[in-house]
Parts: structure tokens; sequence; C-alpha cells
């Protein structure tokens, strides 16, 4: 039975009402830094400005002004005023601005409140390992499991899919243990783990943050970084991914899109990436992992994962250089077999189309293999690459919103970072993007960096993917405003809203509680448990109020509220891993960088 969160205990959700409340006053709930910027939303009917106050847990007023109308938001369907209240230095808990009588949810003022939730963000990965217990020691009773699928075995998937589209079995087996399970489902994606792996990778290159002993991981005091050893675990299971050399299989050659009629060559397959292992059908909610005995299949390899892997493995090949050696130069033999694949292979998409797990399709590879050859060429130092780099078009427009189907942004940021001599046109790139997205704050009236009234599955993480951005243009510009604009991101996610919660699991205002995940379901059976602190729900999406929303948003939802915390929400409230990572990088960047 799918149960609506309205139904649920009222201590768990919080449901929007069908009609706002005259005035309201959205704010972090986790609360700023000291020197930080400070803004509050009210949402109003008023059209002069509103006096307003911060005040303390005594009652004490600190700071007052008047509110400055924005006017009617199309958005979050409000009319706005802003508060800047970023005078405010004091520290102190227990803070709340009130506006036309009403008052915001409380929010401290301290430094380095963003620590636990960049600790917990990246225990996510943990939480969700397959192929290892979960212990109590690390994540205390509640959330501790036997570990899923130990040991996974699987073969290829074979038979009509649902297009009627014939596919022959392989004649091998792969022993896929470990890795992370992806999202609300247990199923494994080498190109959602590649980008999710890369942005972790990217994290250490960026800052060196979490070295060893400092996150609650099984390998902590191996002498590595922990960040890193959490990466390992996925980077193992992308690397056995990979067919055997030899392999011949009859795949679908240069047809991006799922049809009936495909038809089908026999192609050397060997070194190329099986795009995904997972149920062979849609295992019921709630089931731990441990519990889940359906069979194990692979999706046919793909361009797209092949890419993916060699990205991640020529990642790992330059970050493991000191840490391990001999993990390198595996990692970098991997890269070798998968480049020379996808040369080979450079139009297979992934379009079998079976239950049981995400299609994670994808029409286009010419930014896989920028990001491939971006990965290369910073690895490898070869001046060979650097005339093709050049003549790409992401190298010559700014960047993107980085997505699991859109990963040039990840070859940019790559040689931005790196010391060759298109850092400097890479950072142009970034700069310019970050430029665009600080301009669409003037946009749109709970002032983040997206603009216009779409918003799509995952919007949240699209978020935290283009504050990555904003992070390094302030890192390398030094300029105010692109900082101003990730707090402001985080300021939303953790609160600051039209649905007035916190999308971030343990942190914020009334945060979310309900994720779509077949572990964490405790509303639907308190056999199971809540979701841990530092899990980011997908958010708003108002592209999607039919199937997979559960029921629970209307037609016609303004776009940001197009959102509820239900467990049977999947479009809506799903968790993923290529989604708390760039959660994990942000917090991360804005509490080491203070």
């Amino acid at each position: 039975m799918r149960l609506s969160a309205c139904l649920l205990p009222a201590l768990l959700f919080a449901c929007s009402p069908a009609a706002a409340e005259t005035t309201a006053v959205r704010v972090n709930g986790l609360g700023f830094a000291p020197d930080a910027p400070k803004r509050a939303i009210v949402e109003t009917d008023a059209t002069e400005p509103l006096g307003w106050v911060v005040r303390d847990a005594t009652g004490r007023t600190l700071l007052s002004g008047r509110t400055v109308p924005y006017g009617q938001d199309a958005a979050s369907g409000h009319n706005l005023h802003r508060i800047d209240f970023g005078a405010l230095t004091v520290s102190g808990g227990g803070l709340q601005v009130v506006a036309d009588g009403v008052s915001s949810p409380p929010f401290t003022i301290a430094p380095h409140l963003y620590e636990p939730v960049a600790r917990d963000a990246l225990a996510y990965f943990y939480h969700n390992r397959a192929g290892t217990p979960i212990r109590a020691d690390l994540v205390g009773e509640q959330l501790a499991r036997p570990a899923g699928h130990l040991p996974e075995r699987a073969t290829c998937v074979q038979g009509r899919d649902t297009n009627g589209n014939e596919w022959a079995p392989c004649s091998y087996t792969l022993d896929v243990t470990g890795g992370w399970y992806d999202a609300g489902d247990h199923g494994k994606y080498v190109v959602n783990g590649g980008i999710a792996t890369w942005t972790l990778l990217n994290l250490h290159e960026t800052l060196a943050p979490f070295a060893d002993n400092t996150l609650k991981v099984p390998e902590a005091g191996n002498g590595v970084p922990d960040l890193l050893d959490e990466a390992r675990w996925e980077v193992e299971f992308l690397l056995r991914m990979q067919v055997p050399d030899g392999q011949k299989m009859r795949l679908a050659v240069d047809q991006p899109s799922p049809a009936a009629g495909l038809t089908f060559s026999e192609v050397d397959a060997g070194g190329m990436a099986h795009h995904k292992v997972g149920d062979i059908s849609w295992a019921p909610v709630p089931l731990r992992p441990d519990q889940n005995r359906l069979e194990r299949v692979l999706a046919p390899p793909s361009t797209a994962a092949t890419l993916n892997l060699a990205a991640v493995a020529l990642q790992c090949a330059r970050v493991w250089q000191s840490a391990d050696p001999a993990f390198a130069a595996r990692c970098a033999k991997a890269a070798t077999r998968a480049i020379a694949a996808a040369e080979r292979n450079p139009a297979i998409y992934a379009v079998a189309d079976f239950p049981g797990s995400g299609a994670y399709g994808d029409g286009s590879l010419t930014d896989e293999f920028f990001w491939a050859q971006a990965e290369l060429y910073a690895t490898t130092r070869d001046p060979r690459h650097e005339a093709a780099l050049r003549q790409a078009p992401f190298l010559n427009q700014p960047a993107g919103e980085a997505g699991w189907g859109s990963v040039a942004t990840l070859g940019l940021v790559t040689l931005a970072q790196s010391d060759t001599p298109l850092r400097d046109q890479a950072r142009q790139q970034i700069v310019a993007a970050a430029h665009a997205w600080v301009q669409e704050q003037a946009e749109t009236g709970f002032a983040i960096p997206h603009a216009g009234t779409r918003f799509v599955w995952g919007s949240n993480s699209g978020l935290l993917n283009r504050a990555m951005l904003l992070a390094l243009a302030a890192q390398w510009t030094g300029e105010a405003r692109y900082r101003t604009a990730v707090v402001d991101t985080l300021d939303y996610l953790l609160g600051r809203n039209p649905n007035g919660r916190s999308y971030i699991s343990g942190y914020g205002t009334d945060p979310m509680r309900a994720p779509h995940h077949r572990h964490w379901a405790g509303a639907l059976d308190p056999a199971y448990p809540l979701p841990p602190a530092g899990a980011l729900s997908g958010g708003p999406n108002s592209t999607s109020t039919g199937e997979g929303t559960a029921g629970v948003v209307a037609a016609g939802c303004a776009p940001m509220r197009c959102w509820a915390d239900d467990v049977g929400a999947y479009a809506l409230n799903e968790v993923a891993i290529n989604w708390n990572a760039p959660l994990a990088w942000v917090v991360t960047w804005l509490d080491r960088t203070q």
C-alpha cells in the first residue's frame, strides 16, 4: 500500500498547506558563520516595507530594519520581501527574525556550523555500501545492517526487453561485489558512480580534507586519508565492471534511443564497462539489501560507462600515485583498456530497456569523450592531447551545470586545476558560468543561482553542482559575490524556501525524514530506521506531478512548492550518491574556507 505523507504522523511530516500563510519568515534553520552574509525571505501580502528585528533567545532585540519588497515570484507563487541581517555578527543560539509579528524558525550564529554536516554528508556513502556489513560501532544500532549482496556475481541480462528487442547472453560472469547502492533502489550504475566518485576525489584534490582517522569508516587508521578510503570502495567496484579482453558481444551500434526494432552487430567489447548491475525486477519497498534475493544482472556495456570508467581511473592514477602506487598503476592500466575500447566502439548507447533498475540512458557522448581526454591530459601531461582539447566546444563556451549525463564540466574543472597550458582558458569558462548564475539570483525572489520556473528531478543537486563552480570562482577571483551565492544555495536547502523545510536530513528547519529509500523506510515500517543525518532530498520537481510523486503534489503547484516529504514520492524525495557528493563538496568547502 502506498501511503501519502499527509496520512502519516504529524510528528514526521509537515504537509504543504493548500494556501500560503498571510506571512511566513523563511530562514536557514541551521544558521550562519559570524562573518557570512545572512538573508531571510518574507512571504507576505504586503506591498510596502515591513519592520523587522532579530531577537536572541531571551527576546532581546539585536538588530532591526525594514524589509525590501521584491514582488510576486512565479517560482514560489508568493509575493516576497527580503531581509538582509548580515550586519549581525555576534555568536549565539535560539535567534529569530521577526517581521510583521511573525517569527522565523530559530537559528544559530557560530563558526564551523557546517563541519558536522560535511561529515554526515560523507557518511552517506558508507551507509550505502554494498558487500560489507554496516557496523553499529560506526553508525549506531538502529542504522547497522548485515552486508548486502556479498558476494555479488552476475552475468549479462538476456532475452526480450520491454521494447521487444532480443539481447544475447554473454559467456562470462563478473564478481562485482562492493561499490555504493545508487539511490532508493539497490542498483549500482557506472555513470552515476562515475560523477559521484569524481566529485569526492576532486574534493580531495581541491582541499585535501579528512585525513586518516577523521571519518567513521572501517579503514580509519590505515595511514590513508579517510576520504580516499571511501572513494576507493567505489573505484574498486567500477574496475570490476570492465568486460574481459577478447569478448565478442552482439550490441546495438549507433542507435542512441531505446526503441523497438534495434539491430545488433558483433563487436569486440573487451575493455568496455557494463552500464550497470541491478535486480532482474523492481524490489519492493521497504527491503533491506541483505534480504534482497532477486537475481542480479549486468546491463550491456556502453560507451558512456566505458568513458566514465576511463575518466575516474585516470583521476585515480593521479590521486593515488603517492598514497598507493600499485593501485594507481592498476587504475592506469584499466583506463588504457577503457580508452582503447571506447575508441573502437564510440557509439554504443545504453538502450537495453529492462525493469529493475534506472535506465541512465544518454544520447550524446561528446561530453564523455572530452572528460576522459581532459583527465588523460591532466594525468599524463602528454602535449599530444592539448590540440584535441582546444578544438572541443567545451573549452570555448561557459561551463554548464554538471550532471551524470552532462560531464564536460568535470573535464573543465580538472583542466582548471591542472598545471597545464589549458588551465587559464578552463578557468575563464567556469568563471563565466558563475557570473551568469550570480546574475540569475536577481531574477528569483528566493535569491538562489537558478532563474526560471522549471525545477527538474534532482533540482537540489543541480543547485549544488552550480555551487561547486561558484565556490571555485570565488577561490580563483577573490570576488565575494560568488561565495555569497554558495551561502544562498545552502540557505535555500536548509529551510529558506517556500516549503519551509530543510531538504537535508538532520539539519535546518524541520528537516526531511522520509526519503524514497528501501532501507531508510521507517516512515513505512517501524522495523526500519529513519534516515541518518546528512542525506539530501532530490527536491522540488515541477516536471512530474503524476507517477513518482505518490499523489501528494497536485498539478499546477508553484514550481518551488512541487515537493513532499514522502517515502513513495521518488520523483521528489529520492536520495542518491550523485546528489550527496556535491553536498559534501560544498559544505566542506564552505567550512574549510571560513
